[in-house]
């Protein structure tokens, strides 16, 4: 039972501790965002579970078969010996009684983990592992622990509770106290490769035409997370869209017109946000079949396109107006003579 792809490294680099003369007790997954670490960390939870309630150690890899005692109480989210921690939903009634997998993905959540979401673990801690020989603590996020849930779970990795693994996924690990950092052997991940991002999102999106796969993998750029989110909103035919823009031009502002006229209200936000990632990384593919004053051209619209959609959201810049912009960039890549200036 093995989701994992693109990883090889940190997980030889886990296998090999875990079957060592003694696993070190806190472990920090640290990488982009998106990558899959947290998929990872709970991969390494299912293992350790299940072979500390006597899975073979020598079943390949970190697998777990999907029968497996440990396999299905995590999949329920229901282990004795597993602890979560991680950003609740802003809305108490919607983490309360209700396991991650049940939380919506667009739900609003807290800024940080809190200190007593850290101190619940207590009891957890009073007492040995009651079904498997070790526990297993996830916590993901781990860089937006408030200061004092830090201090209090820094306390537990000076002196871990016997059995007790802690497993710490960070997007930016700067951002952890370094007394923390020091205490957690490192993980790192990189960003995915074409072929590892295919099979994620294939086992995601079993239904996705070959086009929308392509353009997937082009916006999430090495992170199947990122892709994910924008799954279901056609970016194949924004992608065309923008491929018509390159070769055409758009003397008469028509095409820029009507893109931004699809990417602006309430319910293309998601579509107008993989607009604002996709453009930038569209004009540099351009730019890599140019030489010569077309390269410098696409160079400089890269430029600016990617500056623009950089700021768009965090400053609330006009939908349309930055649609129409952005298009100009593309639309001046166009080597008939026909593009708009931008």
């Amino acid at each position: 039972m093995s989701l994992i792809h693109g990883h090889d490294a940190p997980l030889a680099a886990f296998r090999a501790a875990m079957h060592g003369p003694r696993l070190h007790h806190a472990w920090l997954l640290t990488g982009p965002e998106g990558v899959g670490k947290f998929t990872t960390a709970m991969q390494f939870a299912r293992r350790l579970l299940a072979e500390g309630m006597g899975l073979d150690r020598e079943t390949p890899g970190l697998d777990v078969p999907f029968a497996h005692p440990a396999a299905k109480l995590l999949e329920a989210w229901s282990h004795p010996d597993f602890a979560l921690l991680d950003r609740l939903p802003k809305d108490d009634k919607v983490a309360t009684g209700k396991p991650r997998t049940e939380w919506a993905r667009d739900e609003e959540r807290a800024r940080s983990i809190r200190t007593d979401q850290v101190r619940a673990l207590n009891p957890l801690f009073a007492t040995a592992p009651s079904m498997s020989s070790r526990r297993v603590v996830v916590i993901d996020d781990a860089e937006t622990l408030e200061v004092s849930a830090a201090n209090a779970l820094l306390k537990r990795l000076e002196e871990p509770p016997a059995g007790t693994i802690f497993l710490l996924v960070a997007h930016s690990a700067g951002r952890l106290l370094p007394t923390i950092r020091s205490r957690c052997r490192v993980l790192r991940f990189e960003a995915l490769d074409d072929q590892a991002m295919r099979a994620v999102l294939q086992g995601a999106l079993p239904e996705a035409s070959g086009a929308e796969m392509a353009a997937l993998i082009a916006l999430g750029q090495g992170s199947p997370g990122r892709a994910l989110r924008f799954a279901g909103l056609d970016l194949a035919g924004l992608d065309r869209s923008l491929e018509d823009l390159a070769q055409h031009g758009d003397p008469q502002n028509a095409r820029r017109l009507a893109l931004a006229q699809q990417l602006s209200g309430k319910a293309a936000q998601a579509r107008y946000e993989a607009f604002l990632q996709r453009v930038p990384s569209f004009i540099a593919t351009v730019a890599r079949t140019r030489s010569g004053d077309q390269l410098k051209l696409a160079l400089d619209q890269w430029e600016k396109a990617r500056t623009l959609a950089a700021i768009a959201v965090p400053t609330s810049l006009e939908v349309q107006n930055t649609v129409f912009t952005l298009a100009g960039h593309v639309a001046a890549l166009a080597q008939n003579g026909t593009s708009a200036k931008a």
